[in-house]
């Protein structure tokens, strides 16, 4: 067989990697500082949070130098925060309230709106999701990120129970076109002495689906109830391997099946 002479280059995308973190921080500051602490560890670019810490109905605890975007309502219980200056966000004001923040993200080549969404357990989760068809009417076509402490279960995201609030939110999100991108895991979103459940879900439209990547249940320490999730958005440079050579050449499939074609 003749001998192979290989050499890579990058291709010409441009690398672009956002890391985010979704956390209930269930109002407390030690969660809260611990979550500082982690986004500087972890150099993260974007936290939605659902119940964040507040003093005086104004949130609290966040670092200074990074932006915090929430609705001006009194006691509200979703808040997104970008620590990447590069990062260009606005915030949708008409699609804000007490439980639910939008906003227009732009970075590089990336577009996106964003939500973070608390859903009241005491509330019809019908009216509560009513801002989902307002981004994706906004949206006209951009990707759609939603964090959601969406407080129901379902087998659909790998709990292991479905409740009457699980299957309308399954039916709601499957007749949008909306991908939701948890993953099944020896942990779960949300766990304490009444017991364990994964109730926290990270929903994207099919536009994200290529650039959505490695999601997880975190092991780091989240002072809550709620475990850490981590997820990253954007493209990765690929590198490609040119084979100069005469003779055959050897292609190895993913099913493990080798073809013989001859040059």
């Amino acid at each position: 067989m003749a001998q192979l002479n290989n050499r890579s280059k990058i291709d010409n995308n441009q690398q672009v990697m956002i890391r985010c973190i979704q956390i209930n921080l269930q109002h407390s500051r030690v969660a809260t500082d611990n979550l500082m602490n982690l986004i500087q560890q972890d150099h993260t670019d974007i936290v939605f949070v659902q119940e964040p810490y507040l003093l005086q109905n104004k949130i609290a605890g966040i670092t200074r130098t990074h932006s915090t975007y929430i609705s001006s309502e009194n006691r509200s219980r979703a808040a997104i925060i970008i620590t990447n200056e590069n990062i260009d966000a606005v915030l949708i004001n008409q699609l804000c309230d007490r439980d639910n923040v939008v906003l227009e993200l732009k970075y590089k080549n990336i577009r996106i709106f964003a939500a973070g969404m608390y859903l009241d357990i005491n509330e019809e989760i019908d009216t509560k999701t009513e801002k989902v068809d307002d981004i994706i009417q906004l949206s006209k076509g951009s990707g759609i990120l939603i964090a959601m402490d969406s407080n129901s279960r379902s087998k659909v995201w790998h709990d292991n129970q479905t409740n009457l609030r699980g299957k309308t939110l399954e039916e709601i999100l499957t007749s949008r076109d909306l991908h939701i991108v948890n993953e099944e895991s020896e942990r779960t979103t949300f766990q304490s002495c009444r017991g364990s459940s994964n109730i926290d879900l990270t929903v994207i439209n099919k536009r994200l689906l290529k650039t959505f990547h490695d999601w997880e249940i975190s092991e780091d320490e989240s002072c809550s109830d709620h475990n850490i999730i981590k997820f990253k958005l954007g493209n990765v440079t690929k590198y490609i391997t040119q084979h100069n050579h005469n003779g055959l050449r050897y292609i190895i499939q993913e099913k493990t099946t080798i073809d013989l074609i001859k040059i």
